[in-house]
């Protein structure tokens, strides 16, 4: 009989993309395999899952919306309902073992698979763990983790320090230089300062480089930027006016291990994929964290890093002042920017969707 597991939550590309690598990698071990994925309603996993070629279910879950509005009184419908589905959908599938990797479905799925005695994995992809997950854990049989010190919040004895998966693509870059200067039309004979905001992007960031193209345009570098699908119609009008030619704006760089290739020094938010792709690729880097995530956990990302001298860090309030100046100062410093590639790269994982397939097969019963 072939084993059975569900994978749950989303609501970003920092946790479906973990999710679905860690899936891949369960179908590596044991093509037979039966995975189910549940997420929420209406959220990006829909339409992610399916195109990956896993079945998903949605269930009406959705968070807390932080400002006073009405959507927030249907909440605890939605959550009850979410419960009551989530159950559904353990009882007809007979998974084995449950998986959450974070976002609105994670909670109802695991709580109900806790509560019927199914062994669950969690998934903590970030330094400092969520509500949810703190009180997931206290049943979870195994917490896998990307960062050390997280008996903070969960039984010692249930960590597993995994790392966070991420994209397959990211090895060997050496060999993609030459054709991923040519693909981007940027010159090999000058340093490359790559520039993430996440999928969507970063306004802050955005607004920080078009306050300063006057700069940004007489500096002995190039920028590959990338400022997400709401931001690439006036930064693109902004650089144009400037008259830059040292600068390529995209609303998204779809060859990732492309952009990493070419990147002397990267500019980025901290969400906890992208963090775990930087220490992967040993590429120096300025953080910037989204102060837009719950309890501040991208500047506690960026500090597990900046601690250990491996990240630069710009607080977002501080990114006009700041940003531009450290960036430029980076990119001159040699020996700084060795020294970051080195503490970075001592903390990437390469495997971490095999090792935590691995401990998801390991409690099947």
């Amino acid at each position: 009989m072939s084993r059975r597991i569900i994978i749950s939550g989303g609501g970003t590309g920092g946790h479906i993309y973990p999710a679905i690598s860690i899936a891949n990698a369960l179908r590596l071990i044991d093509p037979n395999i039966e995975i189910l994925f549940v997420g929420a309603q209406g959220r990006m996993e829909m339409e992610k899952v399916p195109a990956a070629g896993y079945k998903i279910v949605g269930l009406p879950i959705a968070g807390i919306q932080r400002s006073l509005s009405l959507k927030n009184l249907s909440l605890p419908f939605k959550l009850i309902k979410s419960l009551q589905e989530a159950g559904r959908v353990i009882d007809e599938f007979k998974p084995d073992v449950v998986v959450g990797v974070g976002g609105y479905a994670s909670g109802p799925v695991l709580y109900m698979a806790n509560r019927r005695g199914i062994p669950t994995l969690i998934q903590e992809q970030n330094s400092y763990a969520g509500v949810t997950n703190k009180i997931l854990a206290k049943k979870a049989k195994r917490i896998c983790t990307a960062y050390d010190g997280m008996e903070r919040f969960f039984p010692a004895k249930s960590i597993i320090k995994t790392g966070n998966p991420v994209r397959q693509d990211l090895v060997d870059l050496e060999a993609k230089r030459s054709e991923a200067y040519a693909f981007f039309n940027l010159d090999p004979n000058k340093k490359t300062v790559l520039v993430l905001g996440g999928s969507l992007g970063a306004r802050t960031i955005n607004r920080t480089l078009v306050a300063h193209l006057e700069q940004l345009k007489g500096a002995d570098f190039q920028i590959l930027w990338q400022t997400g699908k709401f931001y690439i119609a006036d930064t693109k009008k902004a650089v144009e006016e400037s008259g830059a030619t040292n600068i390529r704006v995209m609303d998204f760089i779809y060859k990732m291990d492309f952009a990493f290739s070419v990147a002397d020094v990267v500019i980025s938010r901290a969400g906890a994929g992208t963090i775990s792709e930087l220490c992967l690729v040993a590429k120096p880097c300025v953080l910037v964290p989204s102060p837009n995530v719950s309890e501040d956990h991208q500047t506690k990302n960026a500090m597990a890093l900046v601690n250990v001298n491996a990240a630069e860090f710009v607080a977002d309030i501080e990114c006009n002042d700041k940003l531009v100046s450290m960036v430029v100062g980076l990119v001159k410093d040699a020996p700084k920017c060795s020294t970051l590639s080195k503490n970075i790269a001592a903390l990437g994982i390469s495997n971490s969707a095999e090792l935590i397939a691995t401990e998801v097969l390991k409690l099947v019963k």
